[in-house]
C-alpha cells in the first residue's frame, strides 16, 4: 500500500486501506478481510492511521444480527492512532499527533475517518496499543465513579466482573478514590487479577448478598455498579445500605425486567439509575476532562490498562470467537 502523508495545512490524503467487512449476519466466519475504499477527509475531519482497535460485545451482536445494521458492514469505534491528514476546518490537531476514540465508526481497518470534535488526545509517553484498548472502559470507568456516583473516602462500593475490562480499571478508580471495593469473579485466576488491582474482598457470584452484608457489617453497600443485568439485579438491591444507590450500565446476563418502584422503598429509600455513555461526552470539554483525567493517570503510571489479547486485524473472526467465550481478561484488540 502507497499511502501520501500530507501535511496539515494540505487537509488532505488519499490511501488504499484494508479493512474487515461482514456482508452479512453471522458467526466470526462472515468476515473477509478485504481492499476496501479510498479514503480522504472532509472537512472537520482527520485521516487516522490505525495502531489499535478495542474489540467490544456490541460487535459481536452487530455482526450476529442482534443488533441491525446495514450490511456490508465494517465494525468498530474504539481505536488508537496517528493523525495523516487533516480536513478543512480543523484546528488544534497536526499530522502526526496521537489520537484515540470511542466514538468512531468502521475502526476495524488500517486507515479511517474520524470527526476531529470526537478525538480524544493521546499524551506521547502513552503507548498506542493501551490508548486503543482504553477509550471505552476507561470512560465508562470515570463516569461512573465521578458522575453516575460521586465516590466519596471510605465509602464501600460493590461492583462485578472484577477481571474483565471495565471491571480492572473500575477497581483502580475507586481505591484512588479511597473506596473499599467488594468484587466477584468466576475462577481463582480472575480473582488474583482483581486483588492484584486492589480489591478488598472477592467473591463468587453466589455469594452476593449474603456476604457483602457479612462483610458491611449488616449495613450494605453505599453503591453497587451493575453491569451484568438481569442475573444479578435483585442481589445488587440486597446488598445497598439505607439510602444507597444502584448503577445498572449495562446488561451482560440479559436486561433488566420492569420492576415495582414500592421495592426501593421497602429496601430503604434506594436510588436506582441506568446511565449510558453517550450521555456523559456531550460536548468537547467533557471528551477533554474525562479522557485528560483517564490517559493521565496511565501516563503517571497510577492506571494499568491490562490488555488480555491481541489479534491481528485479518484475524477478527477469531478475536469475535475468543470474546464470545468470555476466557478473556481485560482488552482484546485488533492489530493493523
Amino acid at each position: 500500500m502507497v499511502v501520501s502523508k500530507q501535511r496539515a495545512d494540505q487537509g488532505v490524503a488519499h490511501v488504499s486501506p484494508h479493512a474487515i467487512i461482514a456482508r452479512q449476519a453471522g458467526g466470526p466466519e462472515v468476515f473477509d478481510y478485504v481492499s476496501s475504499e479510498t479514503l480522504s477527509p472532509r472537512a472537520g475531519q482527520l485521516l487516522v492511521k490505525v495502531a489499535a482497535v478495542g474489540v467490544n460485545f456490541i460487535e459481536t451482536y452487530q455482526r450476529s444480527g442482534v443488533y441491525k445494521v446495514k450490511y456490508p458492514f465494517i465494525p468498530g469505534s474504539e481505536y488508537a492512532g496517528t493523525v495523516e491528514a487533516i480536513g478543512d476546518g480543523v484546528t488544534g490537531f497536526a499530522v502526526g499527533d496521537q489520537v484515540a476514540t470511542t466514538e468512531g465508526s468502521k475502526a476495524y481497518a488500517n486507515y479511517t475517518l474520524l470527526d476531529a470534535e470526537k478525538a480524544l488526545p493521546v499524551p506521547a509517553n502513552v503507548p498506542l496499543d493501551v490508548a486503543g484498548a482504553l477509550p471505552l472502559q476507561g470512560i465508562t470507568a470515570h463516569y461512573l465513579v465521578n458522575s453516575s456516583y460521586n465516590v466519596q473516602p471510605g465509602d464501600t462500593v460493590l461492583t462485578y466482573a472484577g477481571a474483565g475490562g471495565v471491571g480492572l480499571l473500575l477497581i483502580q478508580l475507586l481505591k484512588l478514590r479511597g473506596a473499599t471495593v467488594i468484587t466477584t469473579t468466576s475462577t481463582p485466576e480472575k480473582a488474583e487479577l482483581a486483588r492484584g488491582a486492589g480489591a478488598d474482598h472477592v467473591l463468587g457470584y453466589d455469594e452476593v448478598p449474603a456476604r457483602v452484608r457479612e462483610i458491611t457489617g449488616g449495613g450494605g453497600v453505599d453503591v453497587v455498579y451493575d453491569g451484568i443485568g438481569k442475573d444479578t439485579f435483585d442481589g445488587s438491591l440486597e446488598s445497598l445500605k439505607i439510602r444507597g444507590t444502584l448503577v445498572l450500565f449495562g446488561g451482560a446476563s440479559g436486561q433488566v425486567p420492569p420492576f415495582d418502584l414500592q421495592r426501593l422503598n421497602a429496601h430503604g429509600s434506594l436510588t436506582v439509575t441506568r446511565p449510558k455513555i453517550g450521555d456523559f461526552l456531550l460536548d468537547a470539554e467533557e471528551r477533554r476532562w474525562r479522557s485528560g483525567e483517564i490517559f493521565g493517570l496511565v501516563a503517571d503510571g497510577k492506571l494499568n490498562v491490562r490488555i488480555g489479547a491481541r489479534f491481528p486485524l485479518a484475524e477478527a473472526g477469531a478475536a469475535h470467537t475468543a470474546l464470545e467465550s468470555r476466557a478473556t481478561t481485560g482488552k482484546v484488540i485488533l492489530v493493523p
